[in-house]
């Protein structure tokens, strides 16, 4: 193998049987190869979804589903992932193609790939309950302090937009660049009565928060 994974297993108190699978897991499509962790990511996800939606519906058994849903959203958006991702470490051993040498903090879309990659090589070498307990020991601090519920802009606008004129805001891509591996999207928002704002950010959903954002800070909810 050409990375140190046993030294990335001790850092991260594990160890897996099948080192073919934290390999795997730690191998971004940029290789250009068909063995990478696009399908581990997919399995992650899941795994790391029904995880925290279970502690969340324990934790929290009072609250209905739109606050669960908030705070669900929170734990499981691609600023959560990345910082637990480069918590660990995991950006010293992920395995790239020539065209990139250095992952850094900005790479979100890689570090959030692998850390759920990583959770899917986890479940599949050691089953679910080793898994849970695995996520849950890296999301520590993030539940704990999703006791307190902060509605994020997006949101903020659409309540804003429907109370005071019953329309939705509407967005608009207006610009993509950058390699599918880590695009940087452009996004305008408006609602009736304000011109056009933008924002930017590596999804879609993230520059629309960006630019709802913006918005929000023009007319003072913010």
């Amino acid at each position: 193998m050409s990375k140190d994974y046993l030294k990335f297993e001790k850092k991260i108190k594990i160890k897996i049987k099948n080192k073919s699978l934290i390999e795997k897991a730690l191998t971004h499509k940029s290789t250009g190869s068909s063995y990478n962790n696009e399908k581990l990511e997919f399995l992650g996800d899941r795994v790391l979804g029904l995880v925290l939606s279970e502690k969340l519906y324990k934790l929290y058994p009072n609250e209905n589903e739109g606050v669960l849903d908030k705070r669900f959203s929170k734990l499981v958006n691609r600023k959560t992932c990345c910082s637990i991702a480069w918590e660990m470490g995991i950006q010293n051993y992920i395995r790239l193609g020539d065209s990139k040498k250095k992952i850094t903090k900005s790479d979100e879309k890689i570090l959030c790939d692998a850390c759920e990659s990583l959770i899917g090589a986890v479940y599949l070498d050691q089953g679910y309950e080793f898994a849970k307990s695995f996520i849950l020991n890296l999301w520590h601090d993030f539940i704990m302090k999703s006791n307190i519920t902060i509605l994020d802009s997006k949101t903020k606008l659409q309540e804003y937009s429907l109370k005071k004129y019953k329309k939705l805001p509407i967005y608009a891509v207006v610009d993509l660049k950058g390699p599918k591996h880590n695009p940087t999207f452009k996004v305008s928002v408006t609602i009736q009565e304000t011109k056009k704002f933008f924002g930017t950010g590596g999804s879609k959903q993230e520059a629309q928060q960006a630019c709802a954002k913006n918005l929000l800070k023009k007319i003072n909810i913010i």
